[in-house]
């Protein structure tokens, strides 16, 4: 083995130290998911269902049964409760609509899982979940207000060093909406972009409206850390053929692997919550 490193040049042995490193990267990726639990919740409230729910559940099952995690998929609100939600490590919201909580005592529920260290993914129009609870707005970064028509245009990666974005392209064209945002909290980590300037511009000018105080940038996909909890979103994934679509598929995985390689054990002693509304301590 020696004789053969000695008789290599140095930039092949930078290129197998290099693919040395990624293996053992993707191998704990993988690995941080094997054994977890998520609970995948497709409720929506009265308003625009999409019919992309259902596709995008038999993806995300693909994905357990493929790397070893246990999904539960259900639309009944009164899953939400202390004693049901300790045994999920992950929850996971589809292109949820408006309110998808039957009470308060589901959304204090929600609120004591993430203040316990839980994981929170969600998917496109999960900034339009809610919209009548700052805290959820806060959580998921926002709130929807409009999108442009359904149309092919550009998502940029800005932050390239961040494991969600990685063997994704730095310049994404594809059709999706992009979301508009009121109320956006300024925790969030934005990885990657709607390049505004890419859309149609026959809206433009209720485009520019609507991106303020952005320009031509404004946030597709992006993390926090939040009320204890780890939370990851992107406001992509409007049509069904995106869940059967690899780059789409590795985006969302790469999301779920973030998101449950921050967690530690649910600890609900520091679930400190009273009612859906109590301030956040930062």
């Amino acid at each position: 083995m020696m004789s053969l490193l000695r008789n290599t040049t140095p930039w092949v042995i930078c290129l197998l130290i290099s693919l040395f490193f990624f293996t053992e990267s993707v191998i704990a990726q993988n690995e941080s998911l094997k054994g977890l639990k998520m609970l995948v919740y497709t409720k929506n409230g009265e308003g625009y269902v999409h019919d992309n729910i259902p596709f995008a559940v038999k993806a995300i099952q693909k994905l357990g049964d493929q790397h070893g995690f246990e999904i539960n998929a259900t639309d009944d609100p009164t899953v939400f409760s202390d004693s049901n939600l300790k045994q999920y490590d992950l929850l996971l919201f589809p292109s949820t609509n408006n309110d998808v909580f039957d009470n308060d005592e589901q959304r204090l529920a929600f609120r004591r899982y993430m203040q316990s260290g839980g994981g929170f993914i969600g998917i496109h129009s999960v900034v339009g979940t809610e919209r009548n609870w700052e805290w959820f707005k806060q959580l998921v970064g926002g709130t929807f207000v409009w999108h442009p028509k359904f149309q092919k245009y550009q998502i940029k990666v800005i932050d390239p060093d961040h494991p969600t974005v990685q063997n994704l392209p730095v310049v994404w064209e594809k059709e999706d909406e992009c979301y508009f945002m009121k109320e956006l909290y300024p925790g969030i980590k934005v990885t990657m972009v709607h390049d505004l300037e890419t859309l149609d511009q026959n809206e433009r000018e209720r485009i520019i409206a609507s991106a303020v105080p952005f320009e031509r940038l404004y946030p597709a996909v992006w993390h926090q850390s939040f009320d204890g909890g780890h939370v990851w979103v992107t406001a992509l994934g409007h049509h069904i053929k995106d869940y059967e679509d690899p780059t789409f598929i590795q985006h969302v995985l790469q999301g779920i692997q973030y998101v449950a390689g921050r967690l530690d054990p649910l600890d609900y002693s520091r679930a400190y919550a009273t009612d859906r509304d109590s301030e956040v301590i930062y």
